[in-house]
């Protein structure tokens, strides 16, 4: 099953990584959730799919009251993002989910009707959880073409959906990237094939490096923290992109 970990903690305002499950099904991509606390309020990035709910569901539950969640944020639309919406409507239907709105008549195939959904404008929005602010940033077509992360400049964290998603071989399953050089080649084949196109990742690069970031959270692989932050958005500017024309064969 999976487990949670704070690894944000500053009075009421936390953050929880909800990570690593050994018992999944092999053709399942593991994935990682987080739990932005403000109080009694709580906001979850990107809470996965039908398949892992109860793991994701019960790993939350131990922590945290899941009826004191009033919004997901969902990245992007794709299956391992937002596919679990139906379930977690049917345990609150007064949920709200803040997604682009380029998917708004997409994601509602999961569940939710016209109250579900907050629409984010293309240049992002900022997102209040109680008298917190969080902001919504754009990272169009890394790797779909309506694609948010999420920062929160208060905790100085950056959720950053597939960027910075490294595919973990069997027995590396650390919270936190321990050895750079050796983690990032678990992460070169995903960047290359995922993410269509160099302009994009460049302005995501140029965008988030004018912020302030402690830790850069994936939705897969390891956390990155301190330094390696900086040294994963240069990794990525340097890296060529939008190869998957050329591994058709």
């Amino acid at each position: 099953m999976k487990t949670f970990q704070y690894i944000y903690e500053a009075g009421a305002h936390k953050w929880g990584a909800i990570t690593r499950d050994p018992t999944k099904p092999d053709c399942l991509i593991d994935t990682n959730e987080y739990l932005i606390v403000n109080g009694d309020r709580g906001l979850m990035t990107d809470p996965g799919g039908s398949e892992i709910f109860p793991d994701v569901f019960l790993a939350l539950s131990a922590e945290f009251d899941p009826a004191k969640v009033t919004h997901l944020f969902a990245s992007h639309q794709d299956p391992d993002i937002i596919s679990s919406l139906a379930l977690w409507l049917e345990f609150n239907p007064e949920l709200q989910c803040y997604l682009s709105w380029l998917w708004n008549t997409f994601v509602p195939h999961f569940g939710g009707n016209a109250d579900t959904f907050i629409s984010i404008p293309d240049e992002g929005m900022p997102l209040a959880l109680g008298d917190l602010t969080l902001q919504a940033v754009p990272a169009h077509y890394l790797h779909s073409s309506g694609n948010f992360h999420l920062y929160d400049p208060a905790a100085k964290i950056l959720f950053s959906g597939d960027i910075g998603a490294a595919l973990l071989p069997p027995g590396e399953d650390d919270l936190f990237v321990k050895n750079f050089d050796r983690h990032i080649r678990n992460a070169e084949g995903f960047h290359r094939r995922w993410m269509g196109s160099n302009e994009a990742k460049l302005d995501w690069c140029e965008r988030v490096s004018k912020l302030e970031i402690d830790m850069l959270c994936p939705q897969h692989g390891a956390i990155y923290q301190g330094k390696d932050v900086g040294r994963f958005i240069d990794w990525l500017a340097a890296l060529p992109v939008g190869s998957g024309i050329r591994a058709r064969g």
